[in-house]
């Protein structure tokens, strides 16, 4: 018997998404569920009742009627104490539910007999949950409104300008973390003209940082700051000390601060202190994305955007809420790819394979039975490295995509030897002037070979550097012929065909070696800002 998905509408405080959109309710039809929708459930969002019915879900008038009703519940936040009330007992929940900072509701769901998959508890590490991961999609549109919230409250441009009344300086953002929110944060500042620079503990960041188009600020202590799963780790303490130094550096320097640094399972560390606020120039902002954690500035309110010491602290706690309609296609699209792994049969009946690493992940409580937290997860082990004293087989030499083996000594012989017989036939049965031509020729092939291939690649790929040098020599040859004799007798000027074809060879070179280095600029041109 198909199970019924039911969207309740969100009851937390200015909370707009909505856990599944009209274009996903299609999807989840054909996948053989129905689907069950509190009336207004998407409203703020922009997504009205027709639009679901016409997607085929029906819409029920009260959230007890849609509890009630609904075999699968899809959530944004977690539920309250009154939603968990109105679950059917042995029912099925999905969405975020933070386990570890909510370990009330995990006893009350797991009364309720309930089966239960925090999004939140999903293993990044596994590359094939990426389709399901909500808080990498979620933390995308943080890092973006984040720079949005902090353009509204900043009293300037973001970019430079220099205008007839005057000079108006790019302003200066620095962003601490470089998660999936904080590069979100980088990317938008940058394209928006500020001069943004970031640090983060994990030094495999940098050049994430870099190709966005910032400035990654390495603090002066080495210490690896991983912590797997796409997260940081709590660092030493004189790792700790040093980064508060770079802090307070960056914060009498630039105009706008965005932390995103925080740990699962504990308070959100504090790396702007007071001390730091006060010497932020006025008019500067912070937007503390790890508000609903504690914050990583001493001063953040939750919800609120206040003012201390002149400087604009930002500590909304619904970042991306703030783009409700995109932030709810997104999450339904990551809810789809789930159920999609948990109904691969298409008969809409949900099945909770505890042997599948991502579904054992995110399942906190199975039928009643607190599973939460998952087993580590056993990745494939890293191919072993070489012994230090091994020696490495060198790669083979060619100039070539078709580069093989080097020919073996005994070949290499057997290729002389042939060649050598070749020759003395030559030498033997060929007439002199043949010779003579013959041995121009070799050396001809020679000293073009070593011109051509010791041809430096400048703005050039390889293969555009030896047709340019193979049409210079061409271009070369081409000039003897057409310049007239040194010596003026006219019995030495070429006939009409041979200066015909010098002519045209002339002309054709000159176009390929134009047309290579006006390519080049075009191809220069299009990674230029």
């Amino acid at each position: 018997m198909a199970l019924t998905i039911g969207v309740p509408k969100e009851t937390a405080a200015g909370e707009k998404r909505v856990a599944t959109v009209p274009e996903v309710v299609e999807k989840l039809v054909k996948l053989g569920f129905a689907v069950a929708v509190e009336s207004g459930a998407g409203d703020a969002a922009n997504f009205a009742d027709d639009t679901y019915r016409a997607a085929g879900a029906e819409v029920l008038p009260t959230a007890a009627a849609l509890w009630a009703k609904a075999d699968i519940v899809f959530k944004v936040r977690p539920p309250s104490a009154a939603e968990v009330a109105m679950m059917r007992e042995g029912g099925t929940l999905i969405g975020f539910v933070w386990p570890a900072q909510n370990p009330e509701l995990m006893g009350q769901l797991a009364a309720r007999r309930a089966t239960v998959l925090a999004i939140d508890s999903l293993p990044r590490q596994l590359s094939r949950a990426q389709k399901m991961d909500a808080l990498t999609s979620m933390a995308g549109i943080s890092g973006y409104r984040a720079v949005i919230e902090a353009a509204n409250a900043f009293g300037r441009f973001f970019n430079g300008q220099v205008t007839a009344a005057g000079k108006i300086p790019p302003a200066k953002v620095f962003i601490a973390g470089a998660g999936v929110a904080g590069l979100a944060a980088i990317g938008t500042a940058a394209n928006l003209g500020a001069i943004v620079r970031a640090n983060d503990t994990r030094a495999e960041v940098a050049d994430q940082v870099v190709s966005l188009g910032g400035e990654f600020v390495k603090v002066d202590y080495e210490e690896e700051g991983s912590g797997g799963g796409g997260y940081a780790k709590v660092m030493s303490e004189g790792f700790q000390a040093a980064q508060r130094e770079m802090y307070a550096k960056q914060a009498r320097e630039v105009d706008i601060i965005i932390t995103t640094a925080l740990i699962p399972g504990k308070p959100a560390p504090k790396l702007i202190t007071a001390e730091m606020v006060k010497t932020m120039k006025p008019g500067s902002v912070i937007v503390d994305m790890a508000a609903e954690q504690g914050g990583n500035c001493e001063l953040t309110e939750p919800n609120q955007a206040v003012v201390r010491h002149g400087v604009t602290i930002i500590g909304y706690t619904d970042l991306a809420s703030r783009l409700a309609k995109q932030s709810s296609t997104l999450y339904s699209n990551n809810l789809l790819r789930l159920t999609e792994e948990l109904c691969k049969t298409k008969d809409g009946v949900v099945n909770v394979n505890m042997d599948d690493d991502a579904i054992r992940g995110l399942t906190v409580i199975k039928d009643g039975a607190v599973t939460w937290p998952a087993p580590p997860i056993k990745l494939a082990a890293p191919p072993p490295k070489p012994a230090a004293g091994a020696a490495v087989p060198a790669a083979p030499k060619g100039h070539g995509h078709g580069s093989s083996e080097p020919m073996s000594a005994q070949s290499l012989a057997i290729v002389f030897a042939i060649g050598a017989l070749a020759l003395l036939g030559v030498g033997l049965f060929a007439p002199a002037s043949f010779l003579s031509h013959f041995t121009v020729f070799v050396l001809a092939c020679f000293i073009g070979y070593m011109v051509i291939w010791n041809v430096t690649p400048s703005l050039h790929t390889p293969l555009m550097s030896v047709t340019n040098a193979i049409s210079s020599i061409i271009a070369i040859g081409a000039l003897i012929q057409i310049a007239p004799p040194l010596t003026g007798a006219t019995g030495d000027r070429p006939n009409a065909l041979i200066l015909g074809m010098a002519v045209v060879a002339l002309v054709l070179t000159a176009i390929n070696m134009f047309g290579g280095f006006a390519v080049t600029r075009r191809m220069l041109a299009m990674f230029r800002k």
